[in-house]
């Protein structure tokens, strides 16, 4: 339980300590400065601790944004300030210092205002205090009777909890999410917050929903394809829901951001590959379009995500190419327009859901290729110009950040220490990656020239990061490799021609595609996974190089359960290492995170 101390002259009739009660905190008053200092360290050090002016006036919901974050170690609203066991220290020395001393070195008795003097002290020694946006919240402390009653009066002309609503729904978000969706689910939210359910519990049901649907996909009849499209879209609305909870209540954590980021890409690639099997049933091998799909849409998350890595802290970020984007995005019609043509989340899974009910799954695949394909070269052109007309400094971070996305392996990875070859870097990756792809392709099945490509696309990942990635399309260097090493296992399976090659190809993609998206939340939440990982498990050029192996040594049998071995291999590693860190970094109390998602 958090402790919140109250400080000053009581107020007959005050709702302030029902208030803290109703948020959790353990209310105790303290007489003076001296007190108040005493039952701050009188608090169990692994405890929040706020301390409250007894004249506050203002909305529960104010107190509960201001007092409950999780994700900030220090945060205040207007007569109300707390600390989370990190910054426990600071807020002691804060309150001696904030309330003065007197002459014999004691804490003076506690003047007005006590915690924004802290506040302000706290920000004073370096310390962030995170003071949220109220709104038409009220948040204040009076200084007299009448002041006191106007404020009453604003609570009073506010329904805090239809803001809490309104803010549990996300501000960025598409066209279907925010018309079609967020009306209702916000108060499914509300409904699943009221019975103690957290975001992480509708997050896993959201998953279960999903793999119902996928399993309904797989049937291959028409009645198992229009449920799987509900289920699809009943999947979404939790999906929405289990962020919308975590904003409602509050309920942020590390884990549960990796669980949401991890559990979309699951219910997705899952439902892809029931839209395989159900055609299967039906005679029609879909299996390339179900792996070229999910590559397409691992490829573009991985722009987003090197493109945001690379420009995160970049100093001088101008152009104006994002000048324009920001005009267009302050017109109402054009706001819409962009957010739909890059076909996000909501957009996606509503065109995938009705696809599926009305059509097979050749023509969901074919869509969804074709929709996505546009939105891909949309998104990059638009970052590709506003990465050439920026003058922007990339940092020692950003260039970190880009070169674990890289995943470079032990192969590539003994060619970077040649630091002293100039190298263009993307157009490297590209070249590489571009003729493994194209040799795999041109050639037939069991060629040792694919072989050959793949050595020389060895060396040139190794030469792409050579140098720290802080030019001006450095980021385009991890969708280049991404899409190297996952096009050479669509190639080489689909030229396999044999039962089982392109579904193995699937999981293979699947495990290492996990492992990106891992390495992304990561750097997001924590730190970057270790690299003795990528060693393990080869690195994408080890991966590539392998697959080519494979395929020119072995029969196409035998390359499906190459295939599949290394699939297996690479999820089990993964999989395990994934769960020992996020597991391990939630019990020891890593900071809090809420991600709001990518918007494809």
């Amino acid at each position: 339980m958090s402790t919140a101390i109250l400080t000053g002259q009581p107020v007959p009739g005050s709702p302030l300590e029902g208030d803290l009660r109703s948020l959790g905190f353990d209310v105790r008053t303290a007489r003076d400065a001296a007190d108040a200092e005493t039952l701050v360290r009188a608090v169990p050090a692994d405890q929040r601790v706020a301390v409250v002016d007894t004249r506050f006036v203002g909305h529960v919901h104010a107190l509960r944004l201001g007092l409950t974050d999780p994700r900030f170690a220090a945060a205040a609203v207007p007569g109300a300030v707390t600390v989370k066991p990190e910054a426990r220290g600071a807020l002691t020395r804060a309150l001696r210092t904030a309330v003065g001393a007197g002459a014999a070195g004691t804490v003076a008795v506690v003047p007005d205002a006590v915690p924004d003097q802290l506040a302000q002290a706290l920000e004073a020694a370096d310390v962030d205090v995170y003071r949220p946006e109220l709104g038409t919240l009220v948040a204040a402390v009076p200084a007299d009777p009448e002041t006191r009653n106007a404020a009453r009066q604003a609570v009073a002309a506010v329904d805090d909890e239809a803001v809490r609503l309104r803010s549990a729904v996300k501000a960025r978000d598409g066209f279907f999410t925010t018309y079609c969706i967020s009306p209702y689910s916000r108060y499914l939210a509300r409904w699943c917050a009221r019975r103690g359910l957290t975001p992480n519990q509708v997050t896993t049901a959201s998953l279960l929903v999903a793999l119902i649907a996928a399993g309904c996909a797989a049937t291959g009849t028409r009645g198992g394809f229009v449920a799987a499209g509900l289920l699809l879209l009943f999947s979404f609305v939790l999906d929405c829901t289990d962020g919308q909870l975590a904003r409602y209540s509050l309920q942020y954590s590390t884990l549960g951001a990796w669980l949401d980021a991890t559990f979309d890409r699951a219910k997705e690639y899952a439902y892809y590959a029931g839209l395989a099997l159900g055609a299967a049933r039906g005679g029609d091998d879909v299996w390339a379009l179900a792996l070229g799909a999910m590559i397409l849409q691992t490829c573009r998350h991985v722009v987003d995500f090197s493109f945001n890595e690379a420009n995160h802290d970049a100093t001088a970020n101008t152009s104006p190419t994002a000048a324009l984007s920001d005009k267009l995005d302050s017109r109402g019609w054009t706001v819409w327009a962009r957010r739909m043509i890059v076909l996000p989340i909501g957009e996606r899974w509503a065109l995938i859901a009705v696809l599926t009910a009305l059509t097979t799954p050749r023509v969901t695949f074919v869509v969804l290729l074709i929709g996505c394909g546009l939105a891909a070269c949309y998104t990059t052109a638009g970052r590709v110009l506003r990465s050439l007309t920026r003058k922007a400094k990339r940092t020692d971070r950003a260039a970190t950040a880009l070169a674990d996305l890289a995943d470079t392996g032990p192969f590539a990875g003994a060619l970077a220490t040649l630091r002293g070859i100039p190298a263009l870097a993307p157009v490297l990756a590209f070249a590489g990656g571009a003729a493994v792809v194209a040799t795999s392709a041109l050639t037939s099945f069991g060629s040792p020239w694919p072989v050959v490509a793949a050595a020389g696309y060895v060396i040139t990942s190794g030469l792409a990061v050579a140098r720290p990635l802080k030019g001006p399309l450095d980021w385009l260097v991890p969708p280049f490799l991404r899409a190297a090493e996952y096009g050479t296992v669509l190639v080489l399976a689909a030229k396999a021609d044999v039962n089982g090659a392109l579904p193995a190809a699937f999981g293979l993609v699947a495990a290492v595609a996990y492992h990106h998206y891992d390495t992304v939340y990561r750097i997001r939440g924590v730190v970057a996974p270790p690299r003795w990982l990528a060693r393990v498990i080869g690195g994408h050029e080890g991966r590539t190089f392998a697959v080519t192996v494979a395929a020119a040594l072995l029969t196409n049998t035998d390359f499906t359960v190459a295939l599949t071995a290394l699939a297996v291999a690479v999820a089990l590693v993964v999989l395990v290492e994934s769960i020992r860190f996020w597991v391990t970094a939630h019990n020891r109390g890593a900071p809090a995170v809420h991600d709001e998602g990518e918007p494809a």
